[in-house]
Formats: structure tokens, C-alpha cells, sequence
């Protein structure tokens, strides 16, 4: 099996890269001329895409392929105050030098909302609002000539006091999601509320694929094991063309489970590994770790030490007995 590793928005190798640059309401509203305001959030706009495709640059010299865009890169991109803007007749170069890059490099790139965007919830207005949000993302993929392989990850969302009904609105309000956004989405299990099995029987019935996030399952298992739900979480992604996503990431400490360590400790990945290799089954994981690409970098010097692993290049492995 093959498996390819990422990392998420920020390059802790790169200086002043960030692609995360923003401008809080306050600060916009001082500013008097509104117009110039427009245009001074349209340059750190710029900015975020130029350090993106640094960045983009830096993971395809290190034989990365894998990459997670952040979601801030066009501040207050959907506020009311700047509602009348236009950002993508200023910024069409910048968004289209980056989608080049993607492409010439067949990197894979996704988008992963803020927990702020809920389908699930009780209010028309949420559900409304992260439809909306949605769409914003899928205009930045549009602008980079991205198709549909370039993806959408976020969880199914609040539990609201009753699973069973929280996952039903969340069916029922499926029907509301433009076809834009459906063919981009996928779903993510949590690691409070929704587990793996229920998760990945949500995407069945919506049809849509399952990111399994490893770390997530280990602190909500629910009595369930990833050896019995690996075929199906695997199977979601068939009529996709790409290989099924994982996220990792590691425990912070023994007595705060949920926070992400700055590293992977292999070991918290290996078991689903040797499961995935059982299937014959090529993998793209996502490092969601507080170290970023450097966390990636480690965990393929851990690997490169581990029996069964042979190095493709600087971010991907082929696994075998």
C-alpha cells in the first residue's frame, strides 16, 4: 500500500509565511475611507495567497502532496461590511497562479469550515449562514480552476440533547445544500458527539465520503473498533477517483486527550495502518498537529525507521510486510 502524508495551512519551516493574515471589524471600522479599507484587506488577501503558494512550493520540494488550505485566507470574506465587494475581480491572478500550481503538481487540497458551520442545527438562520459559508469555500476552489476532487471536510455537528434527531435534520437539510457544495463535501467523525459508525452511516445514506480521524475515534469510540468499520469508511470514497482521507494527530498528555500534541507519536497511527494494509488499501493522511509540516517531517524519519517502510520520497511511504 501506498500512503501519502499532509499538513494543515501553516509551514513552520517557512518565516513570515503565514497564510493566515487578517484584519479584526474593529480595525476595519477606523478606517474612514471605506473604500481604502476594502483595499487594504484585498492586499493581505493577496499576501495569504502569495505565502499559500509558498508554501505549496515548499511541500512539492519536500515530496509532500497532500496540503489543507486555511479557511482564512480572504479576511472578512463573507461580513456584512464588506457584503459589496468584490474580492475575486481583484484577486483572479493570485487565486489562478495558485490553482496552476496545484494542478501542474497534482497535489491534493482540501478546505476544512470552522466548527461554526452546522447543517445539523435546530435554526434555519445557522443552517442558512453555513451554506452560505460552504459556498464561499467552494467559490475559492472555483476561482483556482480546482474541480471537484479538491474537497470540503467538516462534522456532522452539534448533538443537541437528541443524536437521533440532530441526524435526521441533518438529512433533512441536506436537500438545501446547492450541488456545488455536495460533490465537494465530506464528513468528519468527532470527538465528542457523533462517533466513526454513526458518521460513516450518515455519509451512506447522503452519499458523500468519510474522513476517519483517527485521534477523534480513540477519545469517542463508543464501544466500536476501526477494524469493523474501515471497509465501509473506505468504500464511501469508490465513485470519488481519489483514495481515502485520514486525519491523525496525537493526545496532548494522558490527562488531556482531546488537545493536539506539536508531534504524532507513530504509534497512535500504526494500528489503522496495518489495518488499511490488510485491505490492500492506499492511504492520504492528514497531520493535524501544532508543529505542522515539521510534525510531518518527523513522524517520516520515525517511519523511515519502522520495518515494512520504504521511502517513496520526503512525504510518502509504500508499507508491506
Amino acid at each position: 500500500m501506498i500512503i501519502r502524508f499532509g499538513f494543515v495551512a501553516m509551514a513552520m519551516s517557512l518565516k513570515n509565511a503565514s497564510p493566515s493574515q487578517t484584519m479584526t471589524v474593529s480595525t476595519f471600522e477606523k478606517i474612514i475611507d471605506r473604500e481604502a479599507a476594502l483595499r487594504k484587506i484585498t492586499r493581505i488577501a493577496s499576501s495569504n495567497l502569495m505565502n499559500s503558494l509558498r508554501i505549496l512550493r515548499h511541500a512539492v520540494a519536500s515530496g509532500v502532496h497532500v496540503y489543507r488550505f486555511s479557511s482564512k485566507l480572504l479576511p472578512l470574506y463573507g461580513h456584512e461590511l464588506t457584503a459589496v465587494w468584490d474580492y475575486f475581480r481583484y484577486l483572479a491572478k493570485d487565486l489562478e497562479e495558485v490553482g496552476k500550481f496545484v494542478k501542474k503538481n497534482k497535489i491534493r487540497v482540501s478546505f476544512h469550515p470552522d466548527h461554526y458551520t452546522l447543517l445539523n442545527s435546530p435554526s434555519q438562520n445557522i443552517v442558512a449562514r453555513s451554506i452560505e459559508d460552504l459556498i464561499r469555500h467552494v467559490q475559492l476552489f472555483e476561482a483556482m480552476g480546482l474541480d471537484p476532487q479538491a474537497k470540503l471536510v467538516i462534522h456532522a455537528g452539534g448533538g443537541y440533547q437528541d443524536k437521533q434527531r440532530s441526524l435526521q435534520r441533518f438529512i433533512a437539510n441536506w436537500s438545501l445544500v446547492p450541488d456545488q457544495v455536495r460533490e465537494r463535501m465530506t464528513l468528519e467523525n468527532d470527538d465528542r458527539t457523533f462517533t466513526a459508525k454513526e458518521t460513516v452511516q450518515l455519509c451512506e445514506t447522503v452519499g458523500i465520503p468519510m474522513v476517519l480521524d483517527i485521534h477523534h475515534h480513540k477519545c469517542n469510540p463508543a464501544g466500536t473498533e476501526l477494524r469493523d468499520l474501515a471497509e465501509p469508511i473506505f468504500n464511501t470514497w469508490q465513485e470519488t477517483g481519489l483514495q481515502p482521507k485520514v486525519h491523525i494527530s496525537s493526545p496532548k498528555s494522558e490527562t488531556d486527550c482531546r488537545s493536539h500534541h506539536e508531534l504524532i507519536n507513530a504509534d497512535d497511527l500504526l494500528p489503522f495502518l496495518d489495518i488499511s494494509r490488510e485491505l490492500n488499501q492506499d492511504l492520504d493522511v492528514m497531520i493535524e498537529a501544532k508543529n505542522k509540516d515539521e510534525a510531518l517531517f518527523q513522524l517520516v524519519k520515525d517511519l523511515a525507521k519502522r520495518p515494512g517502510f520504504v521511502q517513496i520520497d520526503g512525504g510518502s511511504f509504500r508499507y508491506r510486510p
